[in-house]
């Protein structure tokens, strides 16, 4: 999440909205629209239920803003009620088959670095191309939800591990686990899509060639 606002001036603005001035919660939460937007698009694959996720869960984040607690960063507290507003529809909806969030994860044994270590390593002119947008969309959305999570978390969303950890509620260790097997998931959907579509001059940036 880029452009948030200093944390001093969220505790200003979080003990000005608490005090009466309910109007500066327009301005808390103006930084992170889209990325809340963009979490809740991924999970329910359909801009109207995003939408909806995210208007409920800025809402949310009003009616419980006396019991935020100040040493949390605002935006990982923002994200954990978004994921889980976007976990309660899933499930109302039946749309999807949800794996639980308390899925055993091995946590041990030696873990090799992922061949998609990042999948910003794309070139920039190759993902702004619609068809690659939407692979891309499209295979992290087939993600399984425990590995999607951590993936937007880390590599879309740019959190850090220990706030990945603390927005999913899972361990530091099980963000690294998870993460790389998302994106060994990813590379192995997405690599034979993207042979055919990336320019073949362009093939020797892919991390997977």
């Amino acid at each position: 999440m880029n452009n948030q606002l200093d944390n001093r001036d969220e505790e200003g603005m979080i003990a000005s909205i608490l005090a009466g001035d309910t109007q500066l919660y327009h301005e808390l939460i103006r930084p992170y629209e889209r990325s809340v937007y963009m979490m809740a698009l991924t999970y329910m694959k359909n801009e109207a239920d995003a939408e909806d996720i995210a208007q409920e869960a800025f809402l949310k984040a009003f009616r419980n803003l006396a019991s935020f607690r100040a040493e949390a960063k605002f935006s990982t507290w923002l994200i954990s009620i978004t994921l889980n507003e976007a976990r309660s529809r899933l499930r109302q909806k039946s749309a999807v088959r949800m794996e639980s969030i308390d899925e055993p994860v091995e946590e041990g044994g030696s873990v090799s670095p992922a061949m998609l270590r990042d999948w910003k390593e794309i070139p920039s002119e190759t993902v702004e191309r619609g068809e690659v947008r939407q692979l891309l969309q499209d295979a992290v959305t087939s993600l399984p939800e425990i590995y999607r999570g951590v993936f937007i978390l880390r590599d879309i969303q740019e959190l850090s591990v220990n706030e990945t950890a603390e927005a999913l509620q899972i361990s530091i260790s099980s963000v690294k686990v998870r993460l790389h097997r998302a994106r060994m998931m990813l590379q192995k959907q997405l690599a034979p899509q993207l042979r055919q579509v990336a320019p073949k001059s362009k093939r020797r940036w892919m991390p997977w060639s």
